[in-house]
């Protein structure tokens, strides 16, 4: 009697002990479930604070991290023209939490700028959106000429005399050698980290001009530290009216720019992935970022799918390799 008394009693504190077990498992197991995200999201900016890169990513971020739930923590990884912090994206875990906000020089003209690179563009990331177009616009100091015919005419009968920043071998780099290579005049290409620091060298006379996005450069041109001579479009920016395309100040065929691609690590789940790409469609749908994003020069896209903006890279890809052969550049 005491022996089966003594089971028994065993067997109440088996069927306890799962129970609490279970209990206890319960909240973890509610944790490893909770939705997608559920914690702050970094977002790699691959190039330095002050660029066309960093003010497109600030200007959705905030707006972003409300649709989401979750604070975007915009993080500036530059470096090598924007390899450091792609291929840092490119390695992380692929959970979603780290993204990157990429460039056409990332994703597409490093492609032909290096022999080599640590990452693919396409194959080692999981696209997500393709966001937005920017035209490059030629910023020159105030001691420059005010329009494009006499800046052309001056730098041709200067050989080498000037010299313009550029993000090393970047679009705005590349919009600038394809100009020189069009309008006949050779200057010296001074390489910065980012689009910010040649920005502030150029307002400063380190250097005489340079490519940038209207949004970086027209505070600037507003307090009369810089000239907006001209913008590499079909058509005039409504953010900038009075600067005038190149073909219309006389050089045809410059049209170059710059695009915003979010991407994630391969591997990130695609629920994931369709989650990011419904939230940013869906911010730049809404009125007010258009209109601020209008200011700064940009064209949001807000209809794109994983596998079109993973079309539309590809492309980019092809394009820029044949910008880069025209420029008469070499890898390196």
């Amino acid at each position: 009697m005491v022996r089966a008394s003594m089971r028994a009693l065993g067997a109440i504190w088996l069927v306890a002990a799962a129970a609490v077990g279970a209990t206890l498992a319960t909240p973890c197991a509610v944790a490893q479930e909770a939705p997608y995200p559920n914690r702050p999201i970094r977002m790699i900016v691959p190039f330095a604070p002050g660029g066309e890169t960093d003010i497109f990513c600030r200007a959705i971020a905030p707006r972003l991290g409300e649709v989401l739930g979750q604070t975007i923590v915009v993080d500036n990884r530059a470096g090598a023209t924007g390899i450091v912090g792609t291929d840092f994206v490119a390695k992380a875990k692929p959970d979603g939490y780290t993204l990157i906000f990429g460039t056409a020089a990332t994703h597409a003209l490093n492609m032909s700028v290096f022999k080599s690179l640590p990452y693919h563009p396409v194959k080692d990331f999981a696209p997500i959106a393709f966001i937005g177009t920017v035209p490059i616009v030629l910023f020159a100091h105030p001691s420059m000429p005010d329009n494009l015919k006499d800046f052309v005419a001056l730098l041709k009968a200067n050989p080498d005399k000037y010299s313009y920043g550029a993000a090393g071998s970047s679009t705005s780099h590349l919009g600038v050698e394809l100009f020189k290579n069009a309008a006949g005049f050779s200057a010296v290409h001074v390489p910065y980290k980012g689009t910010g620091p040649a920005l502030q060298d150029t307002v400063a006379g380190q250097v005489q001009f340079m490519g940038g996005s209207i949004g970086v450069g027209l505070p600037m041109v507003q307090a009369g530290r810089l000239r907006a001579l001209g913008v590499m479009g079909a058509a005039r920016m409504s953010s900038a009216p009075n600067v005038p395309t190149f073909a219309e100040a006389g050089v045809p065929g410059m049209e170059v720019g710059t695009w915003n691609v979010v991407m994630a690590p391969l591997g990130t789940p695609g629920p994931i992935v369709d989650r990011l790409n419904a939230a940013i469609n869906q911010v730049l749908r809404e009125p007010a970022i258009r209109a601020k994003l209008d200011a700064l020069g940009i064209t949001p896209v807000d209809d794109s799918t994983p596998a079109s903006t993973a079309q539309r890279v590809n492309s980019e890809i092809v394009r820029w390799a044949k910008a880069f052969k025209l420029s008469g550049a070499t890898p390196e």
